[in-house]
């Protein structure tokens, strides 16, 4: 079974960090545990946040707003990690900045948002890459190998979950509009990108929601076609702990991704002509691969990486504004919507 590089082989790299929240901390933790990679500076509008951050993660710079972040000498790439509405902007300001950028998923509010910051770093030569870690884990290489090897035969359908309880509050990010909230942008990434991942872009895009009283979406049913044979049925919601777990089924048998699929974990085969086997690699954390990643492009004077390539980000992009157009999910001033 081919197993992932550990990330601790890849080059060094100084990271500065906008955004010192919840996911920034993982991120840090992450980084600072499992790569050669340096945390040199975090920026934050408040001064009192970012040093709490930095205090907490041994970052040496702090800085109060992120321009002087983005210019600092020190930082090579920029980790954004901010909410989905100041994605663009932050992006943008890095790139202009000649910074190489890992921007939180999703990666924007929507696909022209996303074009924006990729013909910008195109202009500039500047790595860009979404941070959907996923794509970068050891069971998720597994995945690969086993389906590709013929284990399963043809994908014949995929359901993914990933729900979260998130008790109603207006003033939440994630249920703020303005902050492009709601579950699909925040959760429903994951199986999205879970889908596209497997199976590629869908040919018919199908999907339910119910919406929270300020306008996000709260949950989403959502069925991507694939041709004739094969769907993908995938859920997302701010209003329960779902199970995060994943199944691949195909002609020859099927695989059960234990929870959090989207995470460390470990999944079965088990095959038509009775045959079943278990992938087990411990991997503590995970968001040191997807840094790993960045550090090794970086170093071979690359802009993209071939597993969350630009083209990727876009087409899950593209399949979340039709889930939203369907949905009834618009975000104020969200551009090129």
């Amino acid at each position: 079974m081919a197993r992932t590089e550990d990330p601790r082989t890849a080059p060094p790299i100084r990271w500065g960090i906008i955004g010192p929240g919840g996911i920034a901390s993982q991120f840090a933790n992450s980084v600072r545990e499992f790569t050669r990679a340096q945390l040199v500076a975090v920026g934050s509008r408040h001064r009192d946040r970012a040093e709490r951050f930095a205090t907490g993660h041994g970052i040496p710079t702090t800085h109060v707003g992120y321009r002087d972040l983005v210019e600092d000498p020190q930082v090579d790439a920029v980790y954004v990690a901010t909410p989905h509405s100041e994605h663009r902007e932050h992006a943008l300001l890095a790139i202009r900045a000649g910074k190489h950028v890992l921007v939180e998923k999703a990666f924007t509010r929507n696909v022209a948002e996303a074009q924006e910051v990729f013909d910008a770093a195109r202009e500039a030569g500047v790595f860009v890459m979404e941070a959907m870690w996923t794509r970068f884990l050891p069971h998720v290489a597994a995945l690969h190998q086993v389906i590709e090897a013929g284990e399963i035969g043809d994908i014949v359908s995929i359901r993914a979950d990933h729900g979260q309880f998130f008790p109603f509050d207006a003033a939440s990010r994630l249920y703020d509009p303005a902050l492009a909230g709601g579950a699909l942008l925040d959760l429903g990434v994951y199986p999205v990108s879970w889908a596209h991942d497997f199976l590629g872009v869908p040919t018919g895009v199908h999907a339910y929601g119910q919406l929270t009283s300020t306008g996000v979406d709260g949950q989403i049913a959502m069925v991507l076609e694939y041709g004739q044979n094969t769907i993908a049925t995938l859920n997302t919601t701010l209003w329960s702990k779902t199970p995060t777990t994943s199944s691949i089924s195909g002609t020859e048998g099927f695989i059960r991704v234990a929870g959090s699929f989207y995470a460390p974990t470990v999944f079965r085969v088990e095959r038509r002509d009775g045959r079943q086997w278990t992938f087990e690699q411990p991997s503590p954390r995970g968001l040191q691969y997807e840094a790993a990643e960045v550090a090794r492009r970086v170093a071979a004077g690359e802009t993209e990486s071939p597993l969350m390539s630009w083209q990727h980000t876009l087409d899950v992009m593209t399949t979340m504004d039709e889930v939203r157009r369907q949905v009834g999910v618009v975000y104020p001033g969200e551009g090129g919507a």
